[in-house]
């Protein structure tokens, strides 16, 4: 039997609009604690763990858990933020609370495929240690000693699910979406991105990187924050507006 849903334990940074920050597969918080510093002056920054969902993980009562996390913090109205496996929780949220949000922005999220593949190398060490960045596995790690029954059903959840009904609701309801794309994602399609915001009628950016700068990966909204933060301004976003 399914644990009743709580608000899920969170990382709150900063003040004005709020803005909920779903994270990546494996991923914690404080994996983001760069970024959300840099948005935490314009707004007020949620980060749920999306793994520490008591008892049994399922797309609904993880769904259940973040509507009680924005009852709890007093978010009436918020925008979302998802990154990767954490895109495929927001479109969910997104289309069950169509009239408390604001807009969405997806980065390199889950998107129009199912991704099987994705799902062998998601719950076996040796295949997100391929996939993941420095940053990233030792948050891997950490979550999966933390949670390792919630990390394996959301992994078959997310690599698996179709995701349609959830797109054609939020398109449907005209919530102002973004997808924002690496220029070298090495785990998602950029296919796949552009297809899903097409079908979401979202704008599409692939990042755009300085002279001599590395190329921009998956991770890049926590691995780059500052030009994330950049190009995640430059969407006009209403929580980032200084003249709101």
């Amino acid at each position: 039997m399914t644990a009743p849903a709580a608000p899920l334990p969170s990382l709150e940074v900063g003040d004005g609009p709020t803005i909920l920050v779903l994270h990546g597969f494996g991923m914690e918080p404080s994996t983001y604690q760069r970024t959300t510093d840099l948005l935490a002056a314009r707004a007020r920054v949620v980060i749920p763990d999306l793994f520490a969902v008591p008892g049994r993980w399922t797309f609904d009562h993880a769904l259940d858990c973040l509507v009680a996390t924005l009852d709890e913090v007093g978010a009436e109205r918020v925008s979302l933020l998802g990154h990767s496996f954490g895109g495929a929780l927001e479109l969910g949220l997104a289309a069950r609370l169509p009239d408390r949000v604001v807009e969405c922005v997806f980065s390199d999220t889950l998107g129009v495929s199912k991704q099987l593949s994705l799902a062998i190398e998601a719950v076996h060490p040796i295949g997100i240690m391929r996939m993941a960045t420095r940053v990233a596995l030792h948050a891997f790690v950490h979550t999966s000693v933390e949670h390792p029954v919630q990390l394996a059903r959301a992994a078959l959840w997310a690599f698996a699910s179709d995701r349609s009904a959830e797109i054609e609701a939020v398109a449907a309801a005209h919530t102002p979406c973004h997808v924002l794309w690496a220029e070298s994602d090495t785990i998602l399609s950029r296919a796949d991105g552009r297809e899903f915001s097409e079908r979401l009628d979202a704008t599409f950016t692939v990042a755009q990187r300085p002279p001599g700068y590395p190329p921009i990966d998956h991770d890049w909204m926590f691995d780059d924050p500052d030009l994330f933060v950049e190009h995640l301004t430059a969407l006009d976003l209403e929580a980032l507006r200084v003249d709101r």
